[in-house]
């Protein structure tokens, strides 16, 4: 356990000569100011968000591994032709880690900050594989009794863009939704999401599996898409349930344009007239993630009435939605944080823990339905 006055922090450096430095600094902890507290993150996940910034495009299968067992060093090669893209953060220490949750060890003098004195919050903000966090008393959510750090610390990222997809499902005029990576933490929540507000939900997964594993949670529609008959299955689901928005964590590959072709076919089968333009039916691919690093290849079988487009959480709280419903959506998550809102972790790990080789390794992966928790205080 670390003295509260400084703590160690995870921070990620790309040099502008193409080397990434993955060290732990030690940094002082603030003065809380009168609005403020100082949490002890006793526990942050680790998301594919986070290793955008943790990892960016370094080539980790040639990294070395260095320093004490104490304070580990890791660095790898940035392929030279990515650094113009990274101008911004090159020669910049970053820390790493959008959301988390621990306990109030000190707070400033406001009321609203002395009401979270001693209590166990969530919070977002940045910076979150550190030992301890200054955050403003209106950006932390006390957890309900009996909630551990461990049950909060994955309140936001997941849980928020899940419903995401509901309300935005919904606000764009489709009535059920696709969604790859399906058996994944975020995948598992949406199900459940959608089995209690009643939302026809096609999920892709790509192993029988992870098709068991969602099937066992009640999902009705899942498609493999390792199995010979994948693409039947997919219009088979899609004409059942009318799915026209499809929510893609994969990126890369011709996943993304297959489920666009299996729209068509599907709206094309209660079709009256035939149009050489294809089906009016307007069909939505939103691609959020980037589990395969390889170009999105889109083919032509889906005639004009489509579209592609980038998906972030953040930008959907700030131009999509009110305040009054960010509130509203925030608030469900509190209530349902041991039920729809339960995130499964592979391991908890200490921050010198996540600079050792096979662990590093394992979380990089990004396999679907495994996820590595960080308690900074973790000995």
């Amino acid at each position: 356990m670390s003295d509260i006055q400084s703590g160690l922090q995870l921070r990620s450096l790309v040099r502008k000569n193409g080397e990434l430095e993955l060290s732990l600094q030690r940094v002082p902890t603030p003065e809380p100011a009168a609005d403020e507290v100082v949490v002890r993150v006793d526990a942050t996940p680790i998301n594919p968000s986070d290793l955008g910034l943790l990892l960016g495009p370094a080539d980790m299968s040639a990294a070395k591994f260095g320093g004490t067992k104490e304070s580990p060093v890791v660095t790898a090669r940035v392929p030279e032709q990515v650094l113009p893209g990274l101008a911004a953060r090159l020669d910049e220490s970053m820390p790493v880690g959008n959301e988390g949750a621990g306990l109030v060890v000190k707070a400033g003098s406001s009321p609203q900050a002395q009401a979270l004195a001693g209590k166990t919050v969530a919070a977002v903000g940045g910076a979150m594989y550190s030992q301890f966090r200054v955050l403003k008393a209106r950006d932390v959510m006390p957890l309900p009794a009996g909630t551990t750090a461990a049950d909060g610390a994955s309140w936001f990222v997941n849980p928020m863009t899940a419903l995401a997809m509901t309300v935005t499902m919904r606000k764009e005029g489709h009535k059920a939704l696709v969604h790859t990576a399906a058996a994944s933490n975020l995948g598992q929540m949406l199900n459940k999401i959608c089995l209690k507000d009643g939302i026809d939900l096609v999920n892709i997964v790509r192993s029988e599996e992870q098709e068991k594993l969602l099937r066992g949670i009640g999902a009705k529609y899942v498609c493999n898409s390792s199995s010979p008959s994948f693409l039947q299955d997919l219009t088979k689901a899609l004409a059942t349930t009318g799915a026209t928005i499809a929510f893609d964590a994969i990126g890369g590959g011709k996943l993304g344009s297959q489920i666009l072709s299996c729209m068509e076919v599907a709206a094309n089968m209660n079709a009256k007239t035939y149009s050489r333009y294809g089906s009016s039916v307007f069909k939505q691919l939103y691609i959020y993630g980037r589990l395969d690093l390889r170009p999105t290849e889109l083919g032509r079988d889906f005639g004009f009435a489509w579209s592609v487009n980038g998906f972030l959480l953040t930008p959907f709280l700030q131009q999509k939605v009110t305040l009054e419903e960010v509130q509203a959506l925030r608030q469900r998550v509190v209530n349902e944080l041991k039920t729809t809102f339960a995130s499964h972790y592979t391991k908890v790990i200490s921050l010198q823990e996540a600079l050792q080789p096979d662990i590093l390794a394992a979380y990089n992966k990004r396999a679907t339905g495994e996820k590595y928790l960080i308690n900074p205080n973790k000995p």
